[in-house]
């Protein structure tokens, strides 16, 4: 754009232009990269330039700055992306120190401990929109759950670490304690109760890399997945339990309240001597859950020196529409004080299992 019809421009509509200051570099894409110490994050840094491709690598910069000052980040887990093996790239920020808090949804939370235990029982299909409904009731009757292109192997997954879970909630009631989900299965790990299948990599389990750092893990909504039904169905007394059918108090499993009492505690701990970035992978509850601990902060408990969140990166396909949380713009969220008009925020319209790599890859210096 030429600097006299940039000046033209109204100022508060200026200010939203970034004109190309950048020069092409000489030579094809293989001689830009030949040589460089971070070829991965190198040639994004290349090719993202545009739309939803420039908006991650905007964000991925963004959020590389924020934790190389001392920042620390917050990342949550919607959908099955535990089965989708995010955990290889999550596990890894983890242990490099470049995640402070996890929170998934129950899903998620088990999923990873699942991928551990019987990763050579899973299997793909590709092609899954093709599917009869007489073929996904096949599937159904054959054992093989199926999360989109991805079977989970109930019976060599939450079959296998059930019994040990069951036991533990047994004691507790035996011994009048109670504990948070996540806690339980923290045990598995602690206690050595269950091991990696034998083509696994424990180093992309990321419940075993949280476990490993013991950073905290939130699991807002426990009962929304496999394990919790399991549990429900171990404390509910009604009209329709079989008599002589195990039974456990209710009373061993902390709730979402505790999960919050949690958020507050650590984020006003961590938050004393460095911001907080919020990276939401997907939408629903393990995101609209913790994001609201600041203006309850704020204006449930009245506290007056409550940091806003840093800076706020959602990948998601959820469009901005009729309330939808997981569509909310950045905008919107400063309405509602979750974050101020000085945090970054940056939406990016995508499918998750592409967009994150090249966070990842550009926050691990790949």
């Amino acid at each position: 754009m030429s600097k006299t019809k940039f000046q033209k421009l109204s100022p508060g509509l200026r200010k939203f232009i970034v004109p190309e200051t950048k020069p092409a570099s000489a030579g094809g894409l293989n001689a830009r990269l030949k040589n460089v110490k971070s070829p991965v994050s190198a040639f994004a840094e290349t090719t993202l330039n545009h739309c939803n491709g420039g908006s991650t690598m905007q964000a991925a910069l963004w959020l590389k700055n924020h934790l190389d000052n001392g920042g620390k980040l917050m990342v949550t887990l919607a959908g099955a992306l535990s089965s989708f093996q995010v955990g290889i790239m999550l596990a890894e920020l983890i242990r490099q120190g470049k995640v402070h808090l996890v929170s998934a949804t129950g899903a998620n939370h088990e999923e990873s401990y699942y991928r551990y235990v019987a990763h050579s029982h899973y299997a793909y299909i590709p092609r899954y929109t093709e599917l009869t409904p007489e073929q996904e009731a096949e599937l159904r009757d054959t054992g093989l759950r199926r999360i989109t292109d991805t079977f989970l192997p109930e019976d060599e997954s939450v079959r296998i670490m059930e019994p040990h879970l069951l036991k533990m909630w047994k004691e507790a009631e035996k011994n009048g304690k109670s504990y948070l989900p996540h806690e339980y299965f923290r045990r598995l790990f602690s206690e050595k109760l269950i091991s990696p299948d034998p083509q696994a990599n424990p180093d992309d389990c990321w419940a075993y890399a949280a476990y490993q750092k013991n950073i905290p893990i939130v699991v807002p909504g426990f009962e929304d997945s496999t394990m919790g039904n399991i549990f429900a169905s171990y404390t509910y007394n009604g009209a329709h339990k079989k008599k002589g059918n195990t039974s456990v108090s209710p009373n061993v499993m902390k709730s979402g309240l505790d999960y919050f009492h949690l958020m507050y505690d650590w984020y006003m701990k961590e938050s004393q001597d460095a911001p907080i970035a919020f990276l939401q992978l997907g939408g629903g509850i393990s995101a609209d859950f913790p994001i609201c601990v600041v203006p309850s902060l704020k204006h449930d408990l009245k506290l007056k020196k409550v940091r806003d969140w840093a800076g706020f990166v959602e990948i998601g396909s959820s469009p901005m529409s009729y309330g939808s949380y997981s569509g909310a713009g950045g905008k919107e969220k400063i309405t509602w004080d979750k974050l101020s008009t000085e945090s970054y925020y940056q939406i990016i319209q995508s499918d998750v299992t592409v967009a994150f790599p090249w966070i990842a890859a550009v926050l691990l210096g790949l």
